[in-house]
């Protein structure tokens, strides 16, 4: 698939480097050399911010208005199958350079940043966003990544913006709360599901989003229990369930798990003042909610807050039925 790019997609680099290395050179270039990537990140400095703390962690709302492609995105069928794909290797803008992270996939700088360092990595081919087939590939590209990024994974239902085009996302660590709240969150709010010598698996639940995580140094029982917890979510279902995922790698991974029961709250299809453009995703539910509208941002309050996961995550009935399932 690598020898159908039409042109010299790919950055000049040591090939000795190591990807986080690639990624910070390729970071570089992008910023000063590709005039969308450089006026995306300028525009970084003029993210307007809220805080609202709770008991025992804290959610930020984000004003960035160059978010509003993603956030409004169609994503139906009809919509999907009129445009073409973004993410497909032959439609990248020519400015676009990317840098190789295996014979899957690429890394590439996404324009329209959230994070101080945000990248998007596609599949070199056109296939669906799904994580089932893909759970091993987000494992090791956290890997070669390290610590220092967060990779995550949205689901073609709640977030992607492209569902038609298998891809992850990565973004330096620290960005979204749970990356250092974490372990202040299991130990408030988590159930131990299972504890053996190759994994821990917890439930999280009576929380703003209820999550399962699993943590381990060993990818196949990490995968054997990813695939467990992803049949039991899926069953009565014909399509993937609905999920968001952020995984980090730090000598072991640590993988979040948000089951979903909607894409979007109701603000999103309200019209005139009770509309609020908002579209949870994977960064939203690692605790900085993203609004691409200045008249959204400023009338959002802790309750809406509050409210806007409640109608996107699991209920904390629904949290209990599935952690009865999980327990072997």
């Amino acid at each position: 698939m690598f020898d159908e790019v039409k042109r010299n997609l790919y950055l000049e680099t040591d090939e000795s480097l190591t990807l986080d290395k690639k990624t910070n050179l390729l970071f570089e270039q992008q910023t000063e050399n590709w005039q969308l990537a450089k006026n995306g990140y300028s525009s970084l400095k003029l993210v307007g911010k809220k805080i609202f703390e709770f008991d025992d962690f804290i959610i930020e709302a984000h004003y960035n208005p160059g978010r509003i492609v993603s956030s409004s995105a169609k994503v139906d069928e009809k919509s999907i199958k009129e445009r073409p794909c973004f993410l497909c290797i032959n439609n990248l803008p020519e400015d676009q350079k990317a840098v190789k992270i295996d014979d899957k996939y690429i890394l590439l700088v996404n324009p329209f940043p959230i994070f101080d360092k945000h990248f998007t990595i596609p599949h070199v081919q056109h296939i669906p966003q799904t994580i089932k087939e893909n759970f091993k590939s987000l494992l090791a590209i956290s890997e070669k990544l390290n610590k220092d990024f967060s990779i995550f994974y949205n689901g073609p239902k709640c977030g992607a913006s492209a569902p038609d085009h298998l891809h992850f996302q990565a973004g330096n660590f620290g960005f979204m709360r749970i990356d250092n709240e974490f372990y202040s969150i299991l130990n408030k709010y988590g159930k131990l599901i299972n504890d053996s010598n190759e994994y821990t698996t917890t439930a999280v639940t009576n929380y703003l989003r209820n999550f399962i995580s699993i943590e381990s140094n060993e990818i196949k029982p990490l995968t054997n229990e990813f695939m467990r917890i992803y049949d039991i979510l899926s069953e009565g279902l014909n399509d993937e369930p609905m999920l968001n995922i952020i995984c980090t790698y730090n000598n072991f991974w640590k993988v979040i798990i948000f089951p979903r029961k909607k894409h979007r709250p109701t603000y999103f299809f309200e019209e005139g003042e009770n509309k609020i453009l908002i579209s949870p995703a994977a960064v939203d539910m690692g605790g900085v909610l993203i609004f691409p509208r200045e008249e959204d941002f400023n009338k959002i309050d802790k309750e809406t807050v509050i409210d806007i996961y409640s109608q996107v995550t699991f209920s904390n009935d629904e949290m209990s039925n599935l952690i009865k399932k999980l327990k072997v």
